[in-house]
């Protein structure tokens, strides 16, 4: 086991599997020589060489059609759009084309790619470098989608993703790349639980995608959440007190409504959170699924924290987060209730 950042796993996850198997192939804007804008990709090009990590033109609708292309004809690209906000360009190839390869063809291809995105806020990026557009891609039939919390998973289900048969669109919180911005911002300290590196296995290993972790076993209320949020959660519930139940969900789709109803049968109150601004955001997914199937076990409507719905705003980005402050909150109306 070796401390590692997020970053530091990303990257050592793509150099396991770009070991491993020779059909891995990165590419995106400035990931080559540069190593990519985070650094996740840094040294892959020296060690792989420019035709299997390489830097491409400021066209996300060409990179992503490019990678479609090669994972039919039996490659593995794995393909980074720099901020998550920059993909949109890119959507009608992801939603029309990559997504529905396997059910055009009736099975006769499939479409094996990862198109990693940076997502959400915590770096002053502003309104255009800062989105939460998760919920964009579990609408859409034929993705996967996973956002990640921690170094150990971030490799884990990087590796397992790279070698899915299907598209995965993995979504890396900012956040958590290097840990907390000590100085920059007090509520940044309150929402940070955790040190910024984690225990990560050496060479070669995945965590399926599909399945969430329990990450703080509780009887009172169950809180749903993943990215950021995870630790936001956990802070909270130290912080009120609260003997809250903490599901890291992992993989948005696929999704482990297993663990899900059997936390929620267990407490009988749920509490969804969320970066992404409220309306239509993912948490109401959740939200339904567990009116669905928890009705008879709920003591309390389930309620969701989220980031507010208006334009992110820049200046006041750490306003718009949902903090330990506004989730604790939540929490102790949910058990009142």
């Amino acid at each position: 086991m070796t401390n590692m950042s997020m970053v530091e796993a990303i990257r050592d996850a793509l150099d396991v599997v770009m070991t491993k198997d020779d059909r891995v192939i990165v590419f995106g804007e400035d990931v080559g020589y540069f190593g990519g804008v985070f650094r996740c990709t840094q040294g892959l090009q020296e060690k792989h060489g420019k035709l299997r990590c390489f830097d491409t033109p400021i066209n996300e609708s060409g990179i992503v059609g490019t990678a479609i292309g090669m994972a039919a004809y039996g490659l593995r690209p794995c393909i980074e759009i720099q901020f998550a906000d920059y993909m949109y360009p890119a959507f009608d190839q992801i939603s029309q084309e990559a997504s529905r390869i396997r059910y055009r063809s009736n099975g006769d291809f499939t479409c094996p790619m990862v198109i990693r995105m940076p997502t959400g806020g915590g770096i002053f990026g502003g309104e255009t470098h800062s989105q939460s557009p998760e919920a964009l891609f579990t609408h859409v039939s034929g993705l996967k989608t996973v956002l990640p919390s921690n170094p150990y998973d971030v490799k884990g289900m990087l590796i397992a993703a790279i070698e899915d048969p299907d598209p995965v669109i993995f979504l890396e919180p900012k956040r958590l790349y290097h840990g907390p911005f000590d100085g920059h911002h007090e509520a940044e300290a309150k929402t940070w639980k955790g040190h910024p590196l984690g225990e990560v296995p050496e060479g070669y290993y995945t965590v399926p995608l599909g399945k969430a972790a329990v990450r703080r076993e509780g009887a009172d209320v169950t809180v749903l959440t993943y990215g950021t949020m995870v630790h936001v959660a956990l802070a909270a519930a130290e912080e009120q007190g609260v003997d809250a139940e903490i599901i890291d969900l992992r993989s948005l789709l696929p999704l482990d409504l297993e663990t899900i109803e059997a936390s929620v049968r267990k407490t009988g109150r749920c509490v969804v959170a969320h970066e992404a601004t409220l309306t239509s955001g993912f948490g109401a997914e959740l939200a339904a699924r567990i009116q669905k199937e928890c009705f008879y076990h709920l003591e309390a409507p389930v309620r969701r924290v989220a980031g507010w719905d208006v334009p992110y705003p820049h200046a006041q980005e750490w306003y718009y987060f949902p903090g330990p402050a506004r989730l604790g909150q939540a929490l102790l109306e949910t058990l009142e209730a």
